[in-house]
């Protein structure tokens, strides 16, 4: 009976005593301070919280590609041509290297992005241009001449290419310095050529021009994007028929100076074949050797693929591919470097089954593996810009440009 008694003693549910349950002018005042201080921190909070920092630390690289990044790369230009796509590489070092070879690949490729033949396009050790044309003297050299270099458009261009053995042809355009300083120089080199070798009498070569800002199309056929550009078309020599315009011929890199490209051309002129036989010339004071090194293949198509890799200092940097020549110039207005990516990355390959296995573990990941292959750049300014991520602190940016020579 005593346990019982002291049980039912025990209150459970006390009540709460008066003064804390009846309002006050103090109470309110404390409430409304406490309400304020949380509103207040929480603020700060939510605002470090949505800050960014940046903080900088110093890390050694123990990846085993030592000093240098590989960058691997494929890419498909198709309105720019082999002739003058360039790959250069530059940092903040001060590195600077242009139009690298070694490892990289060139092929023509057709406006569909199918590669023109299985030959990769070489364009050679091209020689250096020391003279752009004649000295200039003071006088009017045109009144000199006479008749110069024949005038061609597309009706005319079909039927010479057909009727000359060798057809060799200047593009120009009429902007471009280098074309005007050339031009003296390839009127009076056409003069002496045809009073050697009479255009209507012997049919074995004839020089002409094209203005390339009137023959839009013709200059366009021919993948002609730098001016002046000397083309030498050899008869029965041009491929024929095909959509995309393929042609077979050579392209001239040799000096623009009337003596030189007189010499250039008399090396050119086939024998001359009377009653059925060959006469044999005298072209002793010629350098056969020397002329073939003058001349490359020109290109079969106006578009090119790109692809090889490069080895880059890991600091920032550019990785530019660009339309350029020491002795051309451009038509900013109608380049275009539009270009697909086939595949682009950095540092060692890795399988596919190491991307695919990190890629369901960490899902987030996906959307940064293989960020540029498959797009297409389309090009509506005279830059185009890339930029993409070397692990975490590192950028490398892969610049298209136009460096027009003037």
């Amino acid at each position: 009976m005593v346990s019982t008694s002291k049980i039912k003693s025990i209150d459970f549910y006390r009540k709460i005593p008066r003064d804390l349950t009846e309002a006050s002018l103090s109470g309110a005042g404390l409430s409304i301070l406490a309400a304020l201080a949380m509103v207040f921190l929480f603020g700060m909070e939510l605002s470090d919280y949505l800050s960014t920092t940046t903080s900088t630390s110093v890390v050694v690289d123990r990846s085993r590609d030592g000093d240098y990044l590989r960058i691997d790369f494929n890419l498909s230009f198709p309105a720019l041509s082999c002739e003058f796509a360039s790959v250069d590489v530059s940092d903040v070092l001060g590195t600077h290297r242009f139009n690298l070879t070694k490892t990289v690949r060139k092929y023509p490729i057709d406006p569909r992005l199918q590669r023109i033949g299985l030959e990769e396009f070489h364009a050679g050790s091209v020689p250096t241009i020391k003279s752009h044309g004649d000295e200039e003297t003071g006088e009017d050299i045109f009144e000199h001449l006479g008749e110069g270099a024949a005038e061609l458009d597309k009706k005319t261009f079909d039927v010479y290419s057909q009727q000359f053995n060798v057809l060799v042809v200047n593009f120009y355009a009429p902007w471009c310095p280098w074309s005007n300083k050339l031009k003296p120089a390839w009127e009076k080199a056409a003069k002496i050529i045809a009073e050697r070798y009479n255009p209507e009498m012997d049919g074995r070569i004839l020089l002409a021009k094209v203005d390339c800002t009137v023959n839009m199309d013709l200059c366009r056929s021919h993948h002609i994007q730098g001016y002046p550009s000397i083309r030498i078309f050899r008869k029965g020599n041009d491929v024929r028929g095909d959509e995309h315009g393929q042609h077979d011929h050579e392209s001239y890199y040799g000096d623009r100076d009337t003596e030189s490209l007189v010499a250039f051309m008399v090396e050119l002129v086939p024998p001359a074949v009377v009653d059925g036989k060959f006469q044999l010339e005298d072209k002793s004071s010629t350098n056969g050797t020397a002329n073939a090194a003058l001349k490359r293949p020109a290109p079969k198509a106006g578009g090119c693929r790109i692809e090889g890799f490069v080895r880059v200092k890991k600091v920032p940097g550019e990785l530019m591919i660009s339309a350029h020549s020491g002795a051309h110039s451009f038509d900013a207005a109608n380049m275009n470097m539009t270009h697909y990516v086939g595949f682009f990355s950095f540092g060692r390959k890795t399988s596919w089954r190491s991307v695919h296995w990190a890629n369901d573990m960490l899902p987030e990941l996906d959307t940064n593996v293989d960020r540029l292959t498959g797009n297409i750049f389309t090009s509506e300014h005279e830059n185009i810009t890339v930029c993409s991520s070397i692990y975490a602190n590192i950028s490398f940016c892969l610049l298209f440009d136009l460096k027009p020579s003037i």
